[in-house]
């Protein structure tokens, strides 16, 4: 009984990949162009999430700013919320708002791209920082759950890649692969193909 449990998950989350491979092509074509506009500009990516999709954010600006999986020059990614230390003093010191925001509107500057990876359908905090980074003049790129209320308050110039999927865990694998798929999309744009050796 265990084990056929355990082996649903793998079949689940094998069925969602293949769904997902045509519906988000496109969208993840279209966020691709979007960063790597804003990084040849002078640009930068400002990448964050809440809960457990925090973690794919970091995971995706840790590749960013290292490597993915070949070596180039590091490119201009930031987190913002991972440091809870600075959340904290900002609900502390700060006017109310969410401190994500509050980033945005600190670090965010025209042309930058703010990256949002959300696991649940509504998320206050996020829908603060996606409204920060639109009065910034700044493009946005959602990572969300089928149905996330962020996906209506994006721009014509914005991105929304839609999940298609509403369980939490399945949506946070299809994220780490859209990451991966970006970082692989971004290397191929700025370095050509990878010598087969």
């Amino acid at each position: 009984m265990l084990e056929q449990r355990i082996q649903q998950h793998f079949f689940d989350a094998a069925d969602l990949l293949y769904q997902s491979a045509e519906v988000l092509a496109k969208p993840v074509a279209s966020a691709t162009q979007a960063l790597l506009g804003s990084l040849t500009a002078g640009g930068k990516l400002l990448l964050t999430g809440t809960g457990a999709a925090l973690a794919v954010a970091q995971a995706m600006a840790a590749q960013l700013v290292g490597r993915f999986e070949r070596d180039r020059p590091g490119l201009a990614a930031l987190v913002l919320g991972a440091d809870a230390t600075v959340t904290a003093a900002l609900l502390k010191v700060a006017p109310p708002g969410s401190p994500l925001a509050m980033q945005v509107q600190a670090l965010g500057t025209p042309g930058d791209v703010l990256v949002v990876f959300a696991s649940a359908p509504h998320d206050a905090a996020l829908a603060e920082a996606v409204a920060a980074a639109q009065a910034r003049d700044m493009t946005v790129v959602a990572i969300t759950p089928r149905g996330s209320a962020l996906g209506a308050l994006l721009g014509e110039t914005d991105v929304w890649i839609g999940v298609p999927h509403d369980r939490s865990a399945r949506v946070q694998e299809v994220q780490l692969l859209v990451a991966h798929a970006l970082c692989d999309a971004l290397d191929l744009q700025l370095m050509g193909e990878q010598d087969s050796a």
